[in-house]
């Protein structure tokens, strides 16, 4: 049995059947013999599309398509590909897979495995890969921007630049090690070495700040909604997602557990959880909702607190210290002679009076985290550990100067080892199972 890397591998690489285009991508040694078999011609010339009648073992014609090949190096893998774009029926693409299937040293491809031989082959690193895998699930205009500045190299430039200035600060001082009795070395070499690592001590820690935003703008910006029961937490779930969400009655304590729902709020993912009303309560089943609205709360961006018009404005029984509040009057709608200078907003989410307002306030909350211009920055938790232990290294070597050249030069050097394995750059095989299982067959 040959080994995976010398398999030819075959996917579909476009949407669900029924489509009215299935593309399917082929990579490997092999992938020019597939051409062959199907359409009975010679090559065409590379990335050309050309119309063929795709054939069986029988010559019966399966379907007309057009082919494109892609010669390696130069392809998306590093291999020799080609691409397959029939008519997306179910039937047209079984008939192709099971003509493929019938090759010898062919098989369907895992997920994600073209993106991991186009990293095997030098074609893109560890960070563009993730940042490829984020561009694919983008659901909002800040996540594609977000994955675009990681997936086209730019992350991985600043990386690259910071390990490039880490090695020629290595290099400075074996140079003082080797020769520092030679006169080609001057005394203000090492000088110079500790200015450059204190300057990128500096720009590590801005970066590893900016750290934030990236995951806001992946993740979400997660928004509690908490109350007491029957504050119009539910009602106010179900008007900013547009559908009914969660079950609204007169009752208190419908709801149990914490509901959420994710909405695009001008680009940016806001994610909106709807908890059980906090009361003191003997009911198990309610009391559990109440402990999970609390710990959702405590882990939340942004926690509204709701409190229906018709009640008097009180200290809210829980206090929440870790997250930002904004207290909000709901059932604005309603008669009431109650004064609102205890609250930030007043909104009536059946009538809808207040929502816009109430989205904006959330969109500022969330640009006064995230910034309104957009920097590069970590977006995983992966990148940011990596960068903590290089900071961690270059403080080592700043703090050490009571310590031979040869140990702060060796902190330097593991500090261009975490950086690398950001990257790929070094060893990170037990990285890469982990990271490829995330994208979808045929990517």
């Amino acid at each position: 049995m040959m080994p995976a890397s010398a398999d030819t591998i075959y996917a579909l690489s476009s949407g669900a059947l029924p489509a009215g285009v299935a593309i399917i991508r082929i990579s490997g040694l092999k992938a020019f013999e597939a051409f062959v078999r199907l359409t009975d011609r010679e090559l065409p010339a590379p990335r050309q599309a050309i119309l063929c009648s795709i054939r069986n073992r029988n010559k019966e014609t399966i379907d007309q398509a057009l082919m494109i090949v892609f010669p390696g190096p130069n392809s998306f893998t590093g291999e020799n590909c080609i691409e397959i774009h029939s008519h997306g029926s179910r039937a047209v693409v079984a008939s192709i897979f099971s003509e493929l299937e019938q090759l010898d040293g062919f098989r369907p491809a895992d997920a994600g495995e073209f993106s991991r031989r186009a990293f095997e082959n030098g074609k893109m690193d560890l960070l563009e890969v993730e940042g490829l895998a984020d561009l694919l699930q983008a659901e909002t205009e800040m996540q594609r921007r977000l994955a675009v500045e990681q997936s086209t190299g730019k992350l991985s430039a600043l990386y690259d630049g910071w390990a490039s200035r880490l090695t020629r600060a290595r290099a400075l001082i074996e140079a003082e090690l080797d020769f520092a009795d030679e006169e080609d070395v001057p005394d203000s070499v090492a000088a110079q070495v500790w200015d450059a690592m204190r300057l990128l001590k500096g720009e590590i820690t801005g970066h590893l700040q900016n750290g934030g935003s990236s995951e806001i703008i992946r993740d979400g910006f997660k928004v509690a909604l908490v109350g007491e029961p029957n504050a119009g937490k539910s009602t106010l779930l179900n008007a900013l997602s547009g559908r009914d969400v969660a079950i609204v009655t007169d009752i208190a304590g419908t709801t149990r557990d914490v509901l959420s729902v994710d909405i695009n709020l001008d680009g940016y993912l806001v994610r909106i959880f709807d908890t059980a009303g906090i009361r003191e309560t003997l009911d198990v089943v309610e009391k559990e909702g109440v402990r999970r609205a609390v710990l959702t709360a405590e882990t939340a961006d942004l926690i509204l607190l709701l409190q229906d018009n018709d009640s008097t404005p009180k200290q809210f029984l829980i206090s929440f210290e870790n997250a930002r509040r904004l207290r909000v009057r709901t059932k604005a709608a309603l008669s009431s002679s109650s004064a609102n200078d205890d609250f930030d907003l007043s909104i009536s989410a059946k009538e809808g009076l207040g929502l816009e307002e109430l989205r904006l306030l959330i969109k500022q909350e969330i640009e006064s985290r995230v910034g309104a211009v957009q920097t590069l920055a970590p977006a995983r938790a992966r990148h940011k550990k990596r960068l903590e232990e290089t900071l961690n290294y270059v403080s080592d070597a700043l703090n050490s100067e009571t310590m031979d050249l040869a140990i702060r030069s060796e902190y330097l050097r593991l500090a261009g080892t975490s950086l690398g394995r950001i990257t790929g750059r070094v060893d990170v095989e037990d990285l890469l199972g982990v990271i490829f299982s995330e994208f979808c067959i045929g990517k």
